[in-house]
């Protein structure tokens, strides 16, 4: 697939989900409207939708497809496959921990970020429910997050790009037909956030079963591979952490503001990102892996007089 074909699909996909996206938020603005019940499920979904931007989609994929990339260039399938093993393995053995202990640290995870909570009982004990259904959703992501960077290595961009839709779709699904079901009809959203999740890894194990690289249980943490992917995190989080912790810091004072404070606080931030990163995202997400096969197979580009590697 060539890289106007590639640029092409990637963002028609990601347009899709932004219009989707939209809907989704119309969905459940004219649903349950801005107040006490969505300001707590907005808190709960933030918590691991942060940590899944901090990790999933962003330092572990930033780290691990360069990684995957060389591994296909220098080590053909075989070794490539075994590093997706251990890899998993790891992965899914840390954010299962890591999952098992935000929802049990629920409470203290919901003071901390959104302090303002506490003076309502109701509205906190609200919110930590929300933050029980909501947080194996990192869980879920961080294993897309991997099979999107060993898709869009093998140049299967349509399968990753489709996939939020997905989640899109759970939550207009559940908020129209879910919510009158539940005794407190905004848990509609958080399981709604479960089940996205959960259709998301769904939808892409096929595509990693048709090129053979769907991952087997294989803990091995001192593969250099793993190692190194485990070095390059370090820097990365620093890196997309700064805009993570921002959006915390403002959710943490909108908590001490008025109802609805947050929920406004959202949906302004949704509107701004709806035009955002249709095609700098896309071209991103093409790059990254075929700049890494580039690099991990040696061919760089040099200048007239220039030797391969760099000039004098």
């Amino acid at each position: 697939m060539n890289l106007l074909k590639a640029l092409a699909t990637v963002s028609g996909m990601t347009l899709l989900s932004r219009i989707l996206g939209f809907v989704r938020d119309f969905v459940i603005a004219r649903t349950f409207g801005a107040g006490m019940v969505t300001d707590a499920f907005f808190v709960a979904f933030k918590l691991p939708n942060l940590l899944r931007r901090l990790f999933a989609e962003g330092a572990f994929s930033q780290a691990f497809v360069p990684i995957f990339g060389e591994y296909m260039s220098k080590g053909g399938a075989p070794k490539a496959k075994q590093l997706v093993d251990h890899v998993a393995t790891l992965l899914f053995l840390i954010v299962l921990v890591v999952t098992l202990i935000g929802m049990v640290a629920a409470p203290l995870l919901v003071y901390i970020s959104a302090p303002g909570f506490a003076a309502d009982a109701s509205k906190f004990a609200l919110t930590v429910e929300l933050t029980r259904v909501t947080f194996p959703y990192i869980l879920f992501m961080s294993l897309v997050a991997l099979s999107g960077g060993v898709l869009n290595t093998w140049s299967r961009f349509a399968v990753p790009a489709f996939t939020p839709v997905l989640l899109n779709l759970s939550f207009i699904g559940m908020a129209l037909f879910a919510a009158p079901y539940f005794a407190q009809p905004v848990m509609a959203l958080g399981w709604a956030v479960f089940l996205g999740g959960a259709l998301q890894l769904a939808f892409q194990l096929p595509s990693l079963q048709r090129i053979g690289m769907l991952p087997r249980f294989s803990l091995d943490w001192k593969d250099p591979g793993v190692r190194r992917i485990l070095r390059l995190m370090g820097p990365a989080v620093l890196g997309v952490s700064v805009a993570q912790v921002s959006l915390l810091i403002n959710t943490i004072f909108a908590s001490f503001l008025g109802t609805g404070s947050v929920s406004w606080l959202y949906y302004a931030d949704r509107l701004m990102e709806f035009p955002a990163g249709m095609l700098g995202a896309a071209l991103g997400t093409i790059l990254l892996p075929s700049l890494s096969k580039y690099h991990a197979g040696e061919n760089l580009t040099t200048t007239p007089g220039c030797s391969t590697g760099a000039c004098a």
